[in-house]
């Protein structure tokens, strides 16, 4: 386990701008990711009921 945990110093914490880079871009794929996931539990959750489902009871194509 030291081992690891010193690998994890020496590449993420050693510098500052690595540190903050590293967060920033950490942050941002689970921001994306819990987004994703969340968005696709609630389309399951609701599917038949929502107006992506039903659009084509309601509009029809102008030709």
């Amino acid at each position: 386990m030291a081992g690891f945990a010193n690998l994890f110093y020496n590449t993420f914490v050693r510098r500052n701008s690595v540190y903050v880079t590293a967060i920033f871009g950490s942050a941002f794929a689970f921001g994306v990711g819990f987004d994703t996931a969340v968005t696709s539990v609630w389309d399951k959750w609701n599917q038949g009921k929502q107006w992506k489902d039903i659009r084509d009871k309601y509009i029809q194509d102008e030709e």
